[in-house]
């Protein structure tokens, strides 16, 4: 979104700002592109969602290089509700860069991204719970890429599990966790981050905005109504937000077959990852994706009995065989 020319800026603004847009580019993509025969029912699609920072977007581009699924693109934008129709607007290579993040991890038109979110908010009937159309979106994902499996990361997926379980049945959900205290700091370091980079730069705000994700900077919103600790400038705020998502991610979904929870800290044990990706027909996917990660010293003060809470719950994760 950094390297984008006024005349991209004014285009997203007009497709992924204008919902009739949205809608109407939708229903053209199905007129054209809809089949008979759908690729989503039955097979064995990857959700990967958690808080950010927990390692999703590595764990995205590690499974999308084994060459076998669909995903949303960076080719997409801004056309996200035609994925077959956009690839007839010619797009000028970018060369990789890294993320705004500044975390190390790259990107380029063939990227995957999190952008079905967009979906969600824009071309669903949300009121009526509604999500139907969502296996005709992924088809039409899956056609224009020619893959039989789709790939998602989306960090809002958490609260739609049960609804995609039911739609896609034979679906798995990926549910990275990460340490807590290191995890909270990473969550503030952010917030920092594009809060200064939205303060500079207002269209990297409505660009956040327009994709749903308000994870952190000036647009961010809590995933569970803060306790003790209000403010998303201080260490605590998160370390509290940690505790409330993943006591309720842990108590919904423990025993739910379909949900698979990875730790962050074994990311970068290739055998263990090898083992678990290729339970689910996952193969040939290459490792220097991963980074080994190191733990990061943490200069913010915080409550200590506030961590012992979410450690009590990462504990829980630790003794859950995945």
């Amino acid at each position: 979104m950094n390297h984008y020319n006024t005349f991209q800026k004014i285009l997203h603004d007009l497709i992924l700002g204008n919902k009739f847009i949205g809608l109407s580019l939708f229903e053209i993509e199905k007129i054209l592109y809809s089949r008979k025969e759908k690729r989503s029912q039955d097979n064995q699609h990857v959700f990967i969602t958690s808080l950010p920072r927990s390692g999703t977007t590595t764990l995205l581009n590690l499974i999308f290089s084994s060459g076998q699924f669909g995903s949303l693109k960076y080719s997409n934008m801004p056309f996200l509700p035609s994925p077959n129709l956009s690839k007839l607007f010619s797009q000028k290579k970018i060369e990789t860069k890294e993320r705004l993040h500044g975390d190390g991890i790259t990107f380029d038109l063939d990227s995957p991204e999190a952008f079905d979110e967009f979906f969600f908010i824009n071309l669903s009937s949300e009121k009526k719970q509604n999500y139907n159309d969502f296996k005709e979106y992924i088809d039409l994902i899956l056609h224009s890429q020619v893959k039989e499996r789709y790939l998602s990361k989306n960090n809002s997926n958490y609260k739609r599990i049960i609804f995609l379980q039911s739609l896609l049945p034979k679906s798995i959900f990926l549910i990275p966790i990460r340490k807590p205290l290191q995890h909270a700091n990473s969550l503030l370091k952010q917030h920092i981050n594009f809060s200064e980079i939205q303060q500079k730069d207002n269209f990297v705000k409505k660009y956040m905005g327009y994709l749903g994700h308000h994870e952190f900077g000036l647009n961010h919103k809590y995933w569970n109504k803060p306790i003790e600790y209000k403010d998303p400038n201080q260490l605590n705020y998160w370390i509290e937000q940690w505790y409330l998502f993943y006591d309720k991610i842990y108590e919904n979904f423990k025993d739910n077959k379909n949900c698979f929870f990875l730790l962050y800290e074994n990311f970068s044990n290739k055998d263990y990852m090898r083992e678990f990706l290729k339970s689910f027909s996952i193969e040939n996917v290459d490792f220097n994706i991963i980074k080994n990660s190191q733990n990061k010293k943490i200069d913010s003060n915080f409550n200590q009995e506030n961590l012992e809470k979410a450690k009590v719950i990462y504990n829980k994760f630790l003794e859950i065989k995945s």
